[in-house]
């Protein structure tokens, strides 16, 4: 299993949940982070950067379009 870049949302091997937008990281997935599959690839985003793109969101407008 190929290891993801924190980049992507996740790092497998340490639990470690990281924001696919602005690089915050939680220990472990919060309820408020909002989880999305892009071509296959799972990205979380944390609280304040899916209060910021909710239209984009909504819309299931991939991240790269916000």
């Amino acid at each position: 299993m190929d290891k993801e870049s924190p980049r992507s949302g996740t790092a497998p091997d340490t639990g470690t949940v990281v924001c696919s937008r602005c690089g915050i990281s939680s220990e472990e997935p919060r309820p408020t982070w909002t989880c999305s599959v892009e071509n296959g690839t799972r990205r979380y985003f944390c609280d304040a950067c899916a209060r910021e793109n909710i239209r984009a969101i909504e819309g299931r407008l991939d991240s790269s379009w916000w």
